[in-house]
């Protein structure tokens, strides 16, 4: 397995970090994995160890503000701040595997911006694979705490407002432990300004996911505390996909490739990469 890494220089003149793993045989497809929230393009191992070795040379991005890319943590100014680098990395993957298949592989805020990515760019993409997607408002925020929230990203935007709960990643305490030991992982508050610009977003797929048509898997945690799970299936409803299928495995918490018994989860997604790469021949 070979590792590369770099940086590019994204908006509000900020470096933002990139890796990719790559096979040491032929590369079968690519695959552009999107980071949630406050975490980074490290974290994803198990997806790594999983296809690497089997063919596909995995790609990460560490968001504005995440991980080892320059910008204020947990904050941002607009939420093309993370779809417009999306765009930039998944053309230089391109150029890299020029003759190959890209897959998108975004979980929780990261499939909401593989959402977006969909919305606008699909043409350059053979699929989604979105687990957890932070799609949809939790139900249970009464509307004046949403409209306080934005008046707040205007007057304060930098004011810390909601801090995530890191015994809602996973069932598996090693899991939880390793996330609240990496320091590359943000353990602050999440700022109204982002917030603000994440609930535009969700707006934003519910209204047009219709505009989807690519092949996509859904995959959502029955158990997930930390996105609302009902946006897993008004993703799949909304979807103007001739080829889609969601998946729930029941019990499971927000993280399914970090979850007792990922390997079900990697599997399904291996059996889905394999299949359309079939059909692609």
């Amino acid at each position: 397995m070979k590792h590369q890494e770099g940086v590019f220089m994204g908006v509000r003149k900020s470096a933002l970090y990139y890796q990719g793993w790559l096979p040491e045989g032929e590369i079968k497809a690519a695959l552009l994995v999107v980071h949630g929230l406050a975490e980074h393009s490290g974290r994803y191992m198990n997806l790594v160890n999983r296809f690497v070795p089997i063919g596909y040379a995995v790609y990460g991005i560490d968001h504005i503000g995440h991980g080892r890319s320059e910008g204020r943590r947990l904050y941002v100014e607009r939420f093309v701040d993370y779809t417009e680098p999306l765009k930039t990395y998944a053309d230089m993957i391109r150029c890299w595997q020029p003759d190959k298949p890209v897959f998108l592989i975004g979980h929780s805020m990261g499939g909401l911006i593989g959402a977006l990515h969909q919305i606008a760019h699909q043409e350059g993409l053979a699929g989604a694979v979105l687990s957890g997607p932070a799609v949809k408002a939790p139900g249970n925020v009464p509307k004046a705490v949403i409209l306080i929230g934005r008046v707040l990203s205007v007057l304060f935007p930098r004011l810390g407002l909601v801090k995530l709960t890191a015994e809602g990643v996973s069932r598996d305490p090693a899991v939880v432990k390793a996330y609240l030991n990496d320091p590359l992982v943000c353990k602050g508050k999440m700022t109204a300004r982002l917030g603000a610009e994440i609930l535009g977003a969700m707006g934003l797929v519910g209204a047009e996911a219709n505009r989807i048509h690519l092949p996509l898997l859904i995959l959502q945690g029955g158990a997930d505390c930390l996105v609302d799970p009902s946006g897993a299936q008004m993703l799949y409803e909304k979807a103007a996909s001739p080829d889609k299928r969601l998946i729930v495995y029941e019990g499971f918490y927000h993280e399914v490739f970090n979850e007792p018994g990922h390997d079900r989860v990697l599997s399904d997604v291996e059996q889905w990469l394999e299949g359309h790469l079939l059909t692609r021949k």
